[in-house]
């Protein structure tokens, strides 16, 4: 009978590993960089560079010379662009259905989009926002560019 518990016990250790895991996937990764840019992860900056993991929840900050390509897991294509400041709010994906959600804001800047297999599968899964507007998508490309005041 203790084997047994110690053994439900190792097997409830692995299933909580596991969501924990799965819970820290990253939404994507940075696959290009240049000039100044950086990614702000639980109210940490750190320089954003080729290979980096993007989480749910981070932003991504460019300087005027700087901007930032990404690739979601679900071949969402991001082009962030110079003096822009982007927000993934929120992002899920099952590679499995293909469903899940896609939130982000565009503070200031230009954010060029194509969307992936989310989008097509989940219409009205996937949402831009700016300081004056919602955008929601369903499976195209397009340009997000936010002024200053705006």
């Amino acid at each position: 009978m203790r084997h047994l518990k110690a053994a439900v016990a190792a097997i409830a250790a692995i299933f909580a590993l596991g969501g924990a895991c799965a819970a820290e996937q990253p939404a994507g990764m940075i696959k290009t960089t240049k000039g100044i840019a950086s990614i702000e992860h639980a109210g940490k900056q750190s320089p954003a560079s080729t290979g980096a993991a993007l989480m749910a929840s981070d932003r991504v900050v460019t300087g005027a010379d700087g901007s930032v390509g990404i690739t979601l897991r679900d071949e969402t294509l991001l082009a962030v662009g110079p003096n822009s400041n982007v927000w993934l709010e929120k992002y899920a994906f099952d590679p499995t259905s293909h469903e899940g959600v896609l939130n982000a804001t565009v503070k200031r800047g230009t954010l060029g989009v194509i969307s992936g297999k989310l989008s097509k599968q989940s219409p009205g899964a996937v949402q831009f926002r700016t300081p004056t507007s919602i955008l929601g998508v369903r499976g195209t490309e397009f340009v997000i560019d936010v002024k200053d005041g705006e």
